[in-house]
């Protein structure tokens, strides 16, 4: 009976690595990176994610060879001379294909691939519904709120329209809309603020009386979408009765927890219309009407600093 003898002990594994480790930090910095908007960090997690994961693989190849197998031995059988001690009876070895790759490395490689592949599967549309929206266009078209006339000088207008059509009531927004007069060129000049407060972004209320009985609906051609036109005065500004965040007649914060003017939107006139363009933050008003000056910046969320040291420590916003 032959008998063969193995080397004693536990099998080895492989040697602990940190490169899995370094290739979880660099997909985490990724995601990160991506949810808040910023590419270099984006482009940091893909660096570690390529560079660790390129290591972990390579280890995984070259790092896992099997031990070379012991000499085998076997005990004499009945018969036969006995073995001088100390000696082995070398066993004839029959010719075998040896693998190309040691079942342990291919085992590993498909252990990674598998879950490479799983992790894929898993957490890409994830990733892709989680954090796609922000980075699709978030915009809207050109809103008409209807003639300049419908808007007397030195009166805000509560104007309220649809910023999205096709989404129906849910899109409904509002703006406070004051005709400024003529502007130094010539041009009609208006005040257009968003209702938005910039602390959380509760609905912002005229401090004053609103005029109901005067309330004018219009139906904008070409599409006849609604708008609604409110005369108030305004005459105090605004207030958010959230939080007590309030805002002066240009907009600028006067007490309360918001930490900038409140946004506008910018304009055109067109054929005598006014129509809306898009939203943009503003961080401090100074002038009035007319003669305000006006820093504009990308529109950001409420409560994000747009100038001054504070903005630094405030991630990119996603595009919009």
């Amino acid at each position: 009976m032959v008998e063969t003898r193995g080397p004693t002990g536990p099998p080895h594994g492989p040697a602990p690595s940190l490169w899995p480790l370094g290739f979880a930090i660099g997909l985490t910095v990724g995601l990160v990176g991506l949810v808040i908007g910023s590419w270099w960090t984006v482009a940091v997690g893909a660096i570690l994610l390529v560079a660790f994961g390129f290591i972990w693989a390579r280890d995984v190849v070259t790092g896992q060879a099997e031990e070379a197998p012991a000499e085998a031995t076997v005990a004499p059988e009945a018969g036969t001379a006995a073995a001088l001690p100390g000696s082995a009876v070398p066993v004839a070895e029959e010719d075998e294909d040896l693998d190309a790759m040691p079942r342990s490395t291919f085992l590993g490689l498909t252990t990674l691939g598998l879950g490479g592949v799983i992790t894929g599967l898993v957490a890409i549309p994830v990733t892709v519904f989680a954090v796609g929206p922000p980075f699709v266009g978030q915009g809207h078209d050109e809103i008409d709120v209807g003639p300049i006339d419908d808007f007397p000088e030195g009166q805000f207008v509560i104007t309220t329209f649809l910023l999205q059509p096709e989404q129906g009531e849910v899109s409904r927004r509002t703006a406070y809309i004051r005709s400024n007069g003529a502007a130094e060129n010539g041009e009609p000049s208006f005040t257009i603020l968003s209702n938005r407060c910039v602390h959380l972004g509760c609905p912002v209320q005229v401090n004053g009386l609103t005029l109901e009985n005067q309330k004018k609906q219009l139906h904008v051609p070409p599409d006849g979408l609604p708008v609604e036109l409110t005369p108030t005065q305004a005459a105090s500004g605004f207030g958010c009765p959230c939080h007590g965040g309030q805002y002066d007649t240009e907009g600028n914060r006067t007490a309360g927890p918001p930490v900038r003017a409140l946004d506008r939107y910018s304009y055109l006139i067109r054929d005598g219309r006014l129509v809306l363009i898009e939203t943009f933050s503003v961080g401090e008003v100074e002038g009035e009407g007319a003669d305000a000056t006006i820093v504009k910046y990308d529109w950001v969320n409420p409560s994000v600093h747009v100038d001054g040291p504070e903005q630094v420590l405030y991630p990119l916003e996603p595009p919009h």
